[in-house]
């Protein structure tokens, strides 16, 4: 234990040492955990820019505008009442969108008829889409009620019934709540892949270098230490920083990471053993990171996906933790359920260590 103790020691301090090593495995997670949420604080698409055809500029049809007007999803650009001139703004994108109140709304209205209402959308940004149909069917929704009460006695025309969405994971339908808890993991795979490779290939660039098992086993767990306090850091403070969804399943959370990350340090242990020096993990890097991400399924779901591209997927740790992660930390789900991947990852750490020992004690070529 002794020895292994101060192999556990001088790992931290060769990794202190080199500023590179360092600023990756260390320094670069608090980076990603100011420097990534940035991008997406604003969360949600706003005051997206429509342009209202008033055909019959009538009491009912003010009343949807001044109701549209105050939506924060969308922005009245103009208002006009010739259906022409507002494609053709919408063509030119200087909006993306377009309400049409049509001549005979009133009439609709008080006879209780089907439609009426026309809403127009640029399929340019399915975002945006998203935004201003969720903007304005609420705001028309609410304007219909109010109007429509004056002819409940002589009308039996009623608003269809409400439908509310409740996302499982991500209740404020926010971009940022959405991404960066799948990109959390990853952020931590991949600092651990740069930041280990670069140490290991350090060391054997010593060509008087072999590693016993007591040193092999103070990197692993020097490294499994820097990793958990990252996983721990990203999870716990910049999920609560931001207001992301966190904390479904703590325990859970807290038996999946030593083996997620078990399965990330193997893999790397093993790989570093074919780098001749510590640059060249630069370049696994470079081709790895978009690939792991829009094979994890976040991005793009496995459903759409070629049956072959499917099983290549389910193969790599990333997607694995991804989707562990995800469920336990914002969807809550018992442990129980999350089993398979942990038996899965286990099974890839084990394989991956022997054959990562194997490699480190191979007679240099």
């Amino acid at each position: 234990m002794t020895s292994f103790f101060q192999f556990y020691i001088q790992t931290f301090r060769d990794i202190f040492k080199h500023s590179s090593i360092f600023t990756t495995l260390v320094l670069s997670v608090f980076l990603y955990s100011f420097f990534y949420p940035i991008a997406y604080q604003a969360e949600h698409a706003e005051s997206l820019p429509i342009i209202v055809v008033d055909e019959e500029q009538s009491m009912i049809t003010n009343r949807i505008i001044t109701t549209v007007a105050n939506s924060p999803n969308v922005e009245i650009r103009a208002i006009t009442g010739n259906f022409a001139e507002a494609e053709s703004m919408l063509r030119r994108q200087q909006a993306d969108g377009i309400l049409l109140l049509p001549s005979n709304l009133s009439n609709s209205i008080r006879r209780g008829e089907t439609g009426g209402i026309g809403l127009y959308l640029s399929a340019a940004n399915f975002l945006k889409t998203q935004k201003i149909g969720l903007g304005l069917a609420t705001s028309i929704e609410n304007a219909l009620v109010e109007h429509t009460k004056k002819f409940q006695n002589i009308s039996e025309f009623s608003p269809a019934l409400s439908i509310h969405k409740i996302p499982l994971f991500n209740p404020l339908s926010g971009y940022g709540s959405y991404i960066f808890p799948a990109v959390a993991p990853l952020i931590i795979h991949q600092t651990i892949l740069l930041g280990l490779c670069m140490l290991i290939a350090t060391y054997r660039q010593n060509l008087a270098w072999r590693t016993s098992t007591t040193q092999f086993w103070g990197i692993f767990f020097t490294i499994l230490t820097i990793g958990t306090l990252g996983c721990l850091y990203l999870f716990g403070f910049t999920f609560w920083l931001n207001d992301y969804p966190r904390g479904g399943n703590f325990w859970g959370m807290v038996i999946a990471v030593p083996i997620f990350l078990s399965s990330i340090i193997a893999i790397t242990l093993f790989l570093a053993t074919y780098l001749d020096m510590p640059e060249r993990a630069g370049h696994v890097i470079v081709f790895s990171s978009i690939p792991l991400f829009l094979l994890s399924g976040t991005a793009w779901p496995h459903a759409a996906m070629p049956i072959w591209m499917q099983h290549i997927a389910q193969l790599l740790p990333s997607t694995q933790g991804i989707q562990m992660f995800i469920q336990l930390n914002q969807m809550g789900v018992p442990t129980y359920f999350i089993i398979p991947k942990l038996i899965y990852l286990t099974t890839v750490a084990a394989v991956f260590l022997c054959l990562a020992y194997w490699r480190l004690n191979q007679r240099r070529n």
